[in-house]
């Protein structure tokens, strides 16, 4: 697949993936014969992996530190997973906090809904009198 081809099924600019490949965050994707990349299916699931480690929050040196793991086979299974087990402890922290404060926002938007049914009641009242 082209870079164009990518960008648009993964919705991550050209940019983006250039930068990703430039820091090693993707592997090194292959060139065609003009010298344009040429993404695989393995380098599109490296792209759809990191897309979803970010929009999870995963930093980028971690992710960096991940693959790097990766590349070195199968001796960094174990460092790999107490790197994702790190993350995932990480995330779930910060879900909670999330819902902590999804659950405040809620409690405040239901006091001005009571608020504004109560003046719409009083203002019934006063069109009734």
């Amino acid at each position: 697949m082209t870079i164009a081809e990518v960008s648009e099924k993964y919705d991550v600019s050209q940019d983006t993936l250039r930068y990703y490949e430039r820091i090693g965050l993707i592997p090194r994707v292959n060139r065609n014969k003009s010298g344009n990349r040429d993404f695989t299916e393995e380098d599109c699931r490296w792209v759809e992996f990191i897309k979803c480690m970010r929009s999870a929050g995963l930093p980028i040196e971690v992710l960096i530190e991940y693959v790097g793991l990766f590349q070195q086979g199968d001796e960094t299974v174990e460092a790999r997973k107490e790197l994702l087990t790190e993350q995932r402890k990480q995330l779930a922290a910060r879900m909670e906090d999330m819902k902590k404060t999804l659950d405040r926002l809620d409690y405040k938007i239901a006091r001005y809904e009571q608020a504004v049914i109560g003046k719409e009641k009083g203002l019934k009242r006063s069109k009734g009198s």
